[in-house]
């Protein structure tokens, strides 16, 4: 059986839900993760974040809900408007850090979201990859040469797939993957304790 994290690092709930994911990690070290990115905002989607203005009040239910942390960086974003949220960049950013970090990838995707949500930083920028891999202690050159190579957008498109074949239609979704018995751990919020109840029912 493997976990399988389907989010979008430019969604508010996933970020809400990255303490959830950290303690199931680490509740269970035995069972290995895999994290995948969906493609929420792409295509028409990928318009400045003025247009999506549901935004505010939704970051508001989530800190309530999730005790999430959404930063000064962040709300100059929201506040100047014209920021465009990539899915797709996002998602090769993700490529890159899980190629040179396999093993670490749910926490990464944790911190890939804290940069966007409390730094405010951009995930379509080269420089973005490069802080957070320093800070994780990675060779930040081998996460920005991943994160541009041509690879990285067919391993995002390939993600994107991922995510519709298993059924995934809004993020996050955390699923117990056995064979071809796929079940939903969580989808939207849920507490720790609530994931290994139903990762207990599973055996």
């Amino acid at each position: 059986m493997q976990l399988v994290y389907a989010f979008d690092a430019y969604c508010g709930w996933s970020h809400g839900f990255s303490p959830t994911l950290r303690k199931a990690v680490s509740r269970h070290p035995d069972i290995p993760v895999e994290v995948i990115s969906g493609g929420l905002f792409t295509g028409s989607r990928r318009v400045p974040i003025r247009e999506f203005g549901y935004v505010q009040g939704a970051n508001a239910q989530i800190a309530e809900l999730t005790g999430a942390e959404f930063g000064e960086g962040y709300d100059r974003l929201i506040a100047d408007g014209s920021f465009v949220m990539d899915s797709e960049a996002a998602a090769r950013g993700v490529v890159a850090l899980r190629q040179v970090a396999p093993d670490r990838a749910a926490e990464l995707a944790g911190a890939l979201q804290r940069a966007f949500y409390v730094d405010g930083l951009s995930l379509s920028e080269s420089a973005t990859y490069r802080k957070i891999a320093e800070e994780a202690g990675l060779d930040a050159d081998a996460v920005v040469s991943a994160f541009e190579s041509p690879e990285a957008y067919d391993a995002a498109a390939d993600d994107f797939r991922r995510c519709a074949e298993l059924g995934v239609n809004g993020f996050p979704t955390l699923l117990a993957v056995d064979g071809g018995r796929v079940t939903v751990l969580a989808r939207g919020h849920a507490t720790a304790d609530e994931v290994d109840r139903r990762l207990a029912a599973l055996s």
